[in-house]
């Protein structure tokens, strides 16, 4: 199954968008998934944690997926779907209800959060996984989310699995160990950045791309900044790239996807800047910073 995804380039980790009465504003999803597709994202991640996936009922998670399904077949587009759950039995469920849409081609999945089962479980959870998804995997390893760190040898040995298609890494830096993982990647096996902040040095060491919530905006950029990274032309990924952190700052400033709903809104892509509890609306300074920074890439 991994040979048949290839991942690279820029993929947005959709925000959903919610009406005044707090239903899933559809419509503004669609267009907001035609739009970064049309800037240069190379695919779309439906049901991340920038969806606010975790507050969405059944059959909300089901409209968003078959909103972004629709768009991703109009438009040949990636599309990943978060299928992730704290066990084993939840996320294979999780990953069988995706058979239900074709279109899709691949799922994200954390590590098991909370549950800290370590290396070896980590890796018997996503063999289990992979055995059963009717699509490859994408890791998610996100360490300051789940509370299992994992080495590069173990995440190497997730990468070797058949499957298993790639990582979104989301180490909360560029450590020792994202060093060596990049150093030397199982045959076939691809990273994505997942820290926003750091998707230009990562790519500078061997990502092929990024899944990051600020590229809803500037989309182009980022684009940009992937292309400039593999094409070597470093003076100007590195200017570009150091532009796009100032505003991935500004963005992160307060709970992912706060800020970035925001914006969106002050823009008008979104009918409402709306979050749902526990997570609060963005206050005014920081939508101002992120404009303001938003206007010098």
């Amino acid at each position: 199954m991994a040979q048949d995804l290839s991942l690279h380039g820029i993929h947005v980790p959709l925000v959903t968008p919610f009406t005044r009465t707090g239903d899933i504003a559809a419509d503004a999803l669609e267009a907001l998934a035609h739009q970064v597709l049309d800037e240069g994202a190379t695919g779309i991640v439906a049901l991340g944690t920038t969806g606010e996936a975790a507050a969405l009922g059944e059959a909300e998670r089901d409209l968003v997926t078959g909103v972004c399904a629709r768009v991703c077949a109009e438009r040949g587009a990636v599309l990943t779907v978060g299928a992730g759950a704290g066990g084993t039995r939840g996320a294979e469920a999780a990953l069988g209800r995706l058979a239900r849409w074709p279109e899709v081609r691949a799922a994200l999945v954390t590590v098991p959060p909370f549950v800290r089962p370590g290396a070896a479980g980590v890796l018997a959870h996503f063999a289990r996984l992979a055995g059963v998804s009717p699509v490859p995997l994408v890791v998610y390893h996100i360490p300051y989310r789940t509370g299992q760190p994992l080495d590069a040898a173990a995440l190497r040995a997730l990468g070797e699995l058949p499957g298993v298609a790639g990582m979104k890494y989301a180490g909360g830096g560029v450590g020792e160990e994202a060093v060596a993982l990049l150093g030397a990647l199982p045959d076939g096996f691809a990273v994505l950045a997942g820290d926003d902040l750091y998707v230009s040095p990562l790519l500078a060491m061997g990502a092929t791309g990024g899944v990051l919530a600020s590229a809803h905006l500037a989309t182009a950029r980022y684009a940009e900044l992937a292309a400039a990274w593999r094409a070597g032309d470093v003076p100007r990924a590195r200017a570009l790239g150091h532009a796009l952190a100032r505003l991935s700052a500004a963005l992160f400033a307060e709970p992912n996807p706060a800020v970035v709903k925001g914006v969106l809104h002050a823009q008008g892509r979104i009918p409402t800047p709306d979050v749902r509890l526990p997570l609060l609306p963005a206050g005014g300074a920081a939508v101002s910073a992120a404009l303001e920074r938003l206007a010098e890439v």
